[in-house]
């Protein structure tokens, strides 16, 4: 049957050990001069508060598996319930409301909770939306006044005094969270996650990195607080609003850095850009910092050499870790690292380096491959350096998508050992020192004339020009497409005139033609700002430029 194991059980070995330490820290407003007030709760109290709590749902009814919406914004509230939840034993269904109203919906109906746990704004779109949630019995109303639509509040659950509760014995593969994936290349996916597969992401992390009990964490994204609490780290909840990270004012991010002395930070390549052009511009150094860490999507280099200036400790980078909602972390690579050995060949068109594998993660490159594949034996393995389909095996691989068995089936890979590998739906290869290296989504390879062009290579070559922010590479029509390249200038560089804006498409061809990746694109288009997706501000929905695209070639 299995370990008992519980995630919730190590945010109690935190309280046990570090028992006055802050545990989460959170800006509660600003007095008449501008001063951040704070409030905190300790590891004791963290987990004396969730103690609270999970006896007031076991009170209202919560039974291990029994699926509740969280929608809470970062906060106090919203660590203290989640580690409530795991320690009912139910599973905390979190849905990221970047992703917009549409798939929010669609996303929600499809795990048919049995309740809410929200703002006061969620529960009145549900009460209104009554019929999408029937199942939806037990609703609490956090952070604001419950009105029309009744049930509990966050004060009814805390109750009475504290008395430990004691937490739900679950098992390595019992379920814990139902993630939604962003919807960058297709719907939004709910991806099962279970208390074993969390338990490893805490050791691999907190061991690869070297994290230390006693370090400050600024979580850009609010998962990462929860892996905080259950290292013994202290998280100091961010002042902006985490579904707009290319909006962060970087004043707030300092501030927070320099009141707490923050010693690691995690964030979307959008929030780094804007903080380390900040830091260049006002001469800013980043005195207390070890480790930032930066995901979501490759992260661009001139992020890493601004971020890299404005660090003052020698020691101190900026990691990329490289994983997937469905698999995290896979491999990781420092900026140092990037700077001095890597960012050369991403320039000529390599592909995006994101370094060394984790301990216990094993990766395969296996032949480009449409549709399922039942079994390992299936799939062809590809040789050193070339590109291919990216798999990946690991103890924190979630097995399944929430009731998609068709998404689940080809997604996953059978071994003979009984366990299984699953497709990142990503094209890269791995090099002769064992480090991967990514080169796009497989569903945006442009099946061109020529042959397959692979999305990060192409467009690297096009970000070499000073007046351009990102690029992306699209395909039109039907095999063979027409590769054709859409760029977004830096802000400030947009050509005015339709000379400039000729100038600087000759000047992008002439750099296509000079690189065998790129010589098949004759075709350039000039966009205000590219889509992209709002939880890391980074992916670029390509599926929006082909009609985009279309429609301006078709004008002329």
């Amino acid at each position: 049957m299995g370990e008992f194991i519980n995630i919730a059980e190590r945010l109690r070995e935190s309280a046990r050990l570090y028992p006055h330490q802050r545990a989460v820290v959170y800006p509660s407003g600003r007095d008449a001069q501008g001063r951040v007030a704070y409030t905190h709760l300790t590891f004791q109290q963290l987990d004396h508060e969730s103690d609270r709590l999970a006896r007031g749902l076991y009170a209202a009814g919560v039974v291990p598996g029994m699926r509740l919406v969280l929608m809470v914004r970062p906060s106090l509230e919203f660590i203290a319930l989640t580690f409530a939840l795991f320690k009912t034993g139910a599973v905390v269904v979190l849905i990221d409301p970047g992703m917009g109203r549409t798939n929010i919906f669609r996303c929600l109906a499809s795990v048919e909770p049995q309740g809410f746990i929200a703002l006061p704004i969620v529960h009145a779109i549900r009460t209104l939306l009554s019929s999408k949630f029937p199942r939806a019995r037990l609703n609490v109303t956090v952070n604001g006044s419950r009105w029309f639509w009744g049930g509990m509040t966050y004060s009814d659950l805390l109750g009475g005094p504290w008395t430990s509760f004691p937490t739900v014995k679950t098992r390595a593969a019992d379920p814990a969270a139902i993630i939604f994936t962003s919807g960058s290349t297709g719907p939004p996916k709910g991806v099962s996650y279970e208390h074993g597969m969390f338990n490893a992401q805490v050791d691999l992390l907190r061991d690869f990195y070297g994290i230390q009990p006693g370090e400050i964490d600024l979580p850009g994204f609010p998962l990462f607080a929860l892996f905080n609490s259950a290292m013994g780290v202290t998280t100091v909840i961010p002042d902006m609003d985490p579904t707009k990270p290319a909006q962060v004012n970087p004043l707030r991010i300092l501030e927070a850095i320099q009141d707490h002395g923050v010693t690691q930070a995690f964030g979307s390549p959008a929030i780094w850009n804007r903080v380390g052009r900040f830091c260049e511009q006002h001469g800013v150094k980043l005195g207390t910092l070890r480790r930032v860490l930066s995901a979501g999507a490759p992260v661009p280099v001139h992020v890493i050499e601004r971020m890299t200036r404005a660090f003052e400790r020698p020691d101190a980078d900026i990691h990329t870790p490289y994983g997937a909602t469905e698999s995290l972390p896979i491999a990781s690579i420092s900026g140092r690292e990037v700077l001095t050995e890597t960012a050369a060949q991403w320039r000529v068109g390599k592909g995006t380096c994101v370094g060394k594998l984790f301990p216990q993660v094993r990766v395969k490159i296996i032949a480009i491959t449409e549709g399922p594949i039942t079994h390992l034996q299936a799939a062809r393995e590809l040789p050193t350096g070339e590109i291919g389909e990216v798999l990946v095996q690991a103890p924190s691989t979630t097995r399944e998508y929430f009731r998609l068995p068709e998404a689940t089936a080809n997604a996953k890979i059978a071994d003979d050992a009984g366990g299984f590998w699953h497709r990142m739906g990503d094209v890269g290869y791995l090099d002769d020192r064992g480090r991967l290296w990514f080169c796009g989504r497989k569903a945006h390879i442009v099946k061109a004339a020529t042959g397959p062009m692979f999305t990060i290579p192409c467009e690297a070559i096009f970000n070499q020009h000073p007046q351009i922010f990102r690029s992306a590479l699209v395909g039109l029509g039907a095999s063979p497409q027409r590769p054709v390249i859409v760029v977004e200038p830096e802000a400030g560089a947009f050509p005015e005139t339709a000379p400039e804006e000729f100038q600087l498409k000759q000047e992008l061809l002439e750099l296509a033609r000079a690189n065998p990746l790129t010589q098949a694109i004759d075709t350039v288009l000039v966009h205000p700002s590219l889509p992209v997706d709002i939880r890391h501000n980074v992916k670029i929905f390509r599926e929006k430029l082909v009609p985009w695209a279309e429609d301006r070639l078709r004008k002329g």
